[in-house]
């Protein structure tokens, strides 16, 4: 019995969506020629700080420390101690982006603060990503349909499906920025960076017998 004719395609879409969540940087900073007041410090700037992100329950889904430092900074040439440096950094993740220009100055203005972000994302398992690659998978079966009719063929039966490992999941967009206000009247305007979200399968489809070749 004679093999069954294949058709192997590549399926391919891409789309831009707008972000689910952007996420940004808050470290806050102390210096002191002696340790005790320099860690105070700190520690006060690290409550401001939770106080500030706590008046926004609402836009803030999540947020967690994602680094703590401290550390002697040397005189020039030596191993004398001139100060005692610290910082704590938190990554803040909002979903409320019309809120969020407002958040970043407030923080920014506070004093030995600095704010990084914001970087634009799709949550991991975005319902975009499930669109796309079925987009794709159609995309694929319909050019094996094209391929299949062609040589007086139809497609028979699905045989296999294989992702490219090349999408389904948003590319960073990134945009980082250093805030230091002096006043906090200012007014910031964010504008949510579109996420381009790609896949790419390889559809293996079984065809009937072609009743013409072409060419």
């Amino acid at each position: 019995m004679a093999e069954q004719p294949m058709v192997v395609v590549r399926g391919e879409a891409v789309r831009e969506v707008p972000p689910e969540i952007a996420q940004f940087s808050v470290t806050v900073s102390a210096r002191d020629r002696d340790r005790q007041v320099a860690l105070t410090r700190l520690a006060e700037r690290a409550a401001e700080l939770r106080t500030a992100l706590d008046d926004h329950p609402d836009a803030i889904e999540r947020r967690e420390t994602s680094g703590v430092q401290v550390r002697p900074e040397l005189k020039r040439g030596g191993e004398r101690v001139s100060a005692y440096v610290g910082s704590v950094t938190t990554t803040v993740t909002v979903t409320d982006f019309g809120v969020l220009g407002e958040l970043l100055l407030r923080l920014a203005n506070a004093d030995q603060v600095a704010v990084a972000g914001p970087w634009w994302q799709l949550r991991p398992g975005s319902r975009a990503g499930a669109d796309v690659r079925r987009e794709a998978i159609a995309d694929a079966l319909g050019r094996a349909r094209e391929y299949a009719e062609a040589v007086g063929a139809r497609v028979d039966r699905l045989v296999e499906i294989a992702d490219e490992g090349a999408g389904g999941g948003g590319d960073r967009m990134m945009r980082a920025a250093a805030f230091g206000m002096e006043s906090a009247d200012l007014e910031l305007e964010v504008d949510p960076q579109p996420q381009t979200v790609h896949a790419a399968v390889v559809v293996r489809v079984a065809i009937t017998e072609p009743q013409s070749l072409t060419g």
